[in-house]
């Protein structure tokens, strides 16, 4: 008798503990009686929507207090477009709260992506309000080299009244940038640095020599570089202009000693 009273307040344990486990996993315990019916979100953002946090969550609010899946519904939030990072939890008896954490954008990232102050690259979206961010592309690989060179051509460039508006590397590691001002600046793959702080050294001096704007330069050069010139003023307001002028340039070789 003493080994059967054992055996069925055994199973009289097992049972308690089982049982509640059974009942969520069955929905017994269900949204009916522990809903989650309030929703809070905390967090800094401005482009995530309240309505969108609320329908990426709401499939699994509606399995109440007990039965809500946390780690889908913090992944189906992180899926939002701008959403960085979420966390989702639950706050007795019936919040669910949502952390939420948004890409700030430093840059457009190649064609469809854009690159956020934190160096992560994430899908462009679709309701992207334009804006002036400069445009960025290489391997994704070499991300934060491609910010590190163009903060530092930055810095050259600023102090004559130009910023930079692309900058990218290519496959073959070979750099190419465009200033503000439309100059195409092909830099190449070795010395990228050097040669652009010579670059920036001359340029006032060689703008204030010409009445023609520089469309292009090649820094690939040991110790100079070539420059493309573009139609001169007065020429390019002439009411009678010779067929297809503008797109004409004259090259001329520029030494850096």
């Amino acid at each position: 008798m003493n080994a059967l009273l054992r055996i069925l307040a055994w199973l009289l344990a097992v049972a308690l503990v089982a049982l509640p486990v059974v009942a969520v996993l069955n929905g017994w315990v269900g949204a009916e009686r522990w809903p989650l019916s309030r929703l809070r979100v905390t967090g800094q953002f401005e482009r995530v929507q309240a309505e969108q946090l609320r329908a990426a969550v709401a499939p699994y609010a509606s399995r109440g207090y007990f039965a809500a899946d946390l780690d889908a519904a913090q992944k189906a939030v992180e899926r939002l477009p701008w959403v960085e990072r979420a966390q989702v939890r639950k706050a007795w008896p019936d919040v669910l709260e949502i952390q939420v954490v948004e890409h700030v954008p430093f840059a457009f990232w190649g064609e469809d992506r854009l690159l956020s102050e934190r160096g992560q690259l994430f899908p462009l979206p679709k309701d992207l309000a334009a804006g002036r961010m400069p445009h960025l592309a290489g391997p994704d690989a070499r991300a934060a080299e491609v910010v590190g060179l163009y903060n530092e051509a930055g810095a050259l460039f600023a102090p004559l009244g130009y910023g930079i508006a692309r900058l990218g590397v290519d496959a073959r590691g070979s750099w190419s940038l465009t200033l503000d001002n439309g100059i195409e600046v092909v830099v190449g793959r070795d010395d990228a640095r050097a040669r652009l702080q010579r670059f920036a050294r001359v340029l006032p001096q060689l703008l204030a020599q010409q009445a023609r704007t520089i469309e292009r330069a090649d820094l690939r050069y040991t110790n100079g570089f070539t420059l493309a010139w573009g139609t001169p003023a007065k020429a390019a307001a002439s009411p009678s202009p010779a067929p297809n002028r503008a797109a004409h340039t004259q090259s001329q070789q520029a030494s850096s000693t």
